[in-house]
């Protein structure tokens, strides 16, 4: 059944894995959702007798196949909704996610396709995050997390994260876009060259190291 709540907790365990390996605990997902690790228990078993998610007791949680289906569609919307509101609207790619946050449970299927459409088929949202196609599937380059670049490393930037809209803005303040390509110049500062050889040299602030993805 349709359920906002049961959404959203797909949707975190979706993202936890979406750049990274390790399955997310119970614990890390109360802190993702902000709720009560109780509350997140009980969620869980639900979630499992479902048939959503895989879990032992202490153990990490995992998506089924089902439950992968579920999240990449309400994902899907959720990011071309982002997509819509940029290229249609013209929102700043730090003021997307609550708004789209809303819209993802309203519009109908035949909306949610006419936007696809109209936008012709984007594969990625403004953030640089996968949009699932209607069976699900996503394409993705291999990655390296910024702050496991090396110096002299040069990348395209695949992906900012879109948790923090102060770091959305002084990411883009500085020149640093998705689809820019970049020279890590200081890996300890998170200095890089933007514009090729003859471009600027801008640091990032530290928290870009967590949330800035290159092609690796």
């Amino acid at each position: 059944m349709p359920s906002p709540a049961i959404d959203d907790y797909l949707k975190a365990i979706y993202h936890h894995t979406e750049w990274q390996d390790d399955r997310i605990t119970p614990s890390q997902l109360a802190g993702e959702l902000g709720l009560a690790p109780s509350s997140v228990t009980e969620m869980v078993q639900k979630l499992t007798a479902q048939g959503l998610v895989t879990h032992r007791p202490y153990g990490p949680i995992a998506l089924s196949d089902e439950g992968e289906r579920r999240a990449a569609a309400i994902i899907r919307r959720h990011r071309l909704i982002e997509t819509w509101l940029v290229s249609e609207f013209g929102y700043a790619w730090d003021e997307v996610h609550d708004e789209a946050e809303v819209l993802e449970h309203a519009i109908s299927d035949r909306l949610l396709e006419g936007i696809d459409e109209r936008l012709g088929r984007p594969r990625f949202d403004p953030h640089g995050d996968a949009i699932p196609d209607a069976a699900g599937h996503v394409h993705r380059e291999p990655f390296v997390l910024l702050a496991d670049a090396p110096a002299g490393h040069v990348g395209r930037v695949l992906r900012v994260s879109d948790r923090d809209p102060e770091l959305l803005r002084a990411v883009e303040s500085a020149g640093v876009a998705v689809g820019a390509t970049v020279t890590v110049t200081d890996a300890a500062s998170f200095r890089v060259r933007t514009g090729g050889v003859g471009g600027s040299e801008v640091a990032l602030p530290a928290a870009a190291a967590g949330a800035v993805w290159l092609t690796a």
